[in-house]
Parts: structure tokens; C-alpha cells; sequence
């Protein structure tokens, strides 16, 4: 089965404390995806980021279904970079690396995310159609959206 990669980096006018402290905070992540994702914390982000915290969301990825998503926090490093990682949800497989590095300016936010899609070959025919397109969706928005939040660096 097809492991695909996603890889976006973010430049913001933010010291590494108040970009760890926005990006850790899993509460923050219904400002930054879009509307259209239904996008709803069940439990688990009532409390600061630690190795091991389990937080379950609804979800409409696609096609207006609505699903359960559980990911682990696997790996924290304090104003560093933390890791999570799909339980239960839409993919088969989904790793997410989130780095914060001090810059000239503010700090870069590198995500590098590593997905596998069901359903074998279908879904790597619905691939390109359906999944990447809405990956490339989110994470546009979230780029507008913490440039609304925190602007540019110049």
C-alpha cells in the first residue's frame, strides 16, 4: 500500500513560545480548519499538551460524511516540535510531525505528514480526486487564517 506525504512549511511573526503555545493547544485547531469540515472536539483538549493525551473529533473530510477521528499525541519536545498519530479515523494510516523553528522575524512551522488512504486501490484512485485536493484545502486555509491571525513576516 501507497505511504503519500505531505510537507508544508509557514513562516509567522510569533517567538517560539507564542507559536508553541497557539499550535499545542489542540482547542485552537477549530480556528484554523475550515468551516466545511464540521470540524467538533469531542474530548481530551482540556488540558496542555502531553505524550500520550488521547483527543477524539467528528470530522467531515469528504463528501459531507461525518466520522470519528482519535489521534495519540506520540512525542512531545517543548517549543521544539510534537508528533501525532491516528488511532481510529479516516485514514489507514496518519503521522503528523509539527516543528517550530526561531527564524529572522518569527518562526517557521514545518508540518510533514504521512498518510496511507483505504480502501487499496480505490483510494488511491480517489487519491488525486478527492483526499490530496482536500488536504491541499485545509492547509491553505490554515494559512490564510494564522496570517489573519498573526499577519506576515515582512
Amino acid at each position: 500500500m501507497k505511504i503519500y506525504t505531505l510537507h508544508a512549511k509557514q513562516n509567522v511573526p510569533l517567538n517560539k513560545q507564542e507559536a508553541w503555545d497557539f499550535l499545542s493547544d489542540p482547542k485552537n485547531l477549530t480556528t484554523i480548519m475550515p468551516q466545511d469540515m464540521g470540524f467538533e472536539i469531542l474530548s481530551g483538549a482540556d488540558r496542555p499538551m502531553f505524550a500520550g493525551q488521547i483527543i477524539q473529533y467528528n470530522v467531515t473530510p469528504i463528501l459531507g460524511i461525518k466520522t470519528k477521528w482519535v489521534t495519540e499525541i506520540t512525542q512531545v519536545k517543548h517549543l521544539e516540535y510534537f508528533v501525532d498519530e491516528q488511532l481510529y479515523g479516516p485514514y489507514t494510516m496518519w503521522h503528523h510531525k509539527h516543528f517550530i523553528k526561531e527564524i529572522d522575524g518569527g518562526v517557521e512551522m514545518e508540518d510533514i505528514i504521512d498518510y496511507k488512504v483505504p480502501l487499496g486501490w480505490l483510494g488511491q484512485l480517489a487519491h488525486p480526486i478527492l483526499v490530496k485536493p482536500k488536504l491541499d484545502e485545509i492547509f491553505k486555509y490554515r494559512k490564510m487564517k494564522l496570517e489573519e491571525l498573526f499577519g506576515k513576516i515582512k
